[in-house]
């Protein structure tokens, strides 16, 4: 039991020395004396935890996940343990999550899966052309997956580039004849370059599907207003707000799409 004891108080010197070289940066000399402390006392929960840290710092993250792990395993009702694990996720599962993406296109560059979903990573950071270059790897590897083609769809609409957005979705319909939002989308994507019948007749497709869909309606409304054709965008208009008319309203206010309609009585009507 003394030797026990001893133990401890050698672990702590061992970990109190590690955050001091820490807070100086160093990172892997703070490393080494967290092991010691660890190796003096498993159960330090406290090292390990420190420990993790300063993986994380090195980016080290699936090494620093398993210390975090351990530090909750030996003590699972502190509230620090699952408040640490919960900061080390939020700062860093998505880098994690790139890292091993990565890693496993390393040991197998024709993973499509995991090209789309690193495109997917890349284009939640922000990352728009290298997540352009991962999810037309993934179509290259899966030409018949309809998915990748809609997902690089997805992100050409919110980089303004339509046409390019139109290529993808014609060949997602044709994959996929009954994917509703991929007509949806398709009719978004005509209207706003200006090919009015062309995204009626998405649009039309997609109603066969789903008729009563809110999205659906509202852009049938506002292909009919710019289009000039005051009646049918009235129409679709009011099955939109027969849907959800609060957020209908929100999108209104600052939708320029339906600015000929602004002063129209019957459009006023509706609010």
């Amino acid at each position: 039991m003394a030797r026990e004891k001893d133990n401890i108080v050698l672990s702590d010197e061992h970990n109190s020395r590690g955050i001091e070289l820490a807070d100086r940066g160093w990172l892997d000399e703070a490393i080494k004396e967290f092991k010691k402390a660890i190796d003096l006392d498993p159960d330090s929960a406290h090292a390990h935890d420190n420990l993790a840290t300063v993986y994380a710092e090195k980016k080290l993250f699936r090494e620093a996940l398993g210390e975090y792990l351990t530090a909750l395993r030996l003590e699972p009702d502190s509230p620090t343990a699952h408040y640490n694990l919960a900061c080390f996720l939020s700062t860093h599962a998505t880098e994690m999550a790139v890292a091993e993406y990565r890693e496993a296109i390393e040991l197998d560059p024709e993973y499509p899966d995991a090209h789309l979903n690193l495109g997917l990573t890349y284009a939640d950071q922000g990352q728009v052309e290298e997540a352009r270059r991962e999810l037309l790897t993934a179509i290259e590897l899966e030409p018949q997956d309809p998915f990748p083609r809609h997902e690089l769809a997805a992100l050409l609409m919110d980089e303004g580039d339509y046409r390019s957005a139109i290529t993808q979705l014609r060949d997602v319909v044709r994959l996929e004849a009954d994917n509703f939002e991929a007509h949806l989308d398709l009719g978004i994507c005509y209207a706003q370059k200006g090919f009015y019948a062309e995204s009626e007749r998405a649009y039309e497709r997609a109603r066969a599907l789903n008729p009563d869909d809110l999205l659906l309606n509202y852009n049938l409304a506002a292909l009919y207003a710019l289009w000039g054709r005051r009646s049918e965008a009235l129409t679709y208009l009011k099955k939109a707000v027969s849907v959800d008319k609060q957020k209908v309203q929100g999108w209104l206010a600052t939708d320029t799409m339906f600015d000929s309609l602004k002063s129209d009585p019957e459009f006023e009507a509706l609010f």
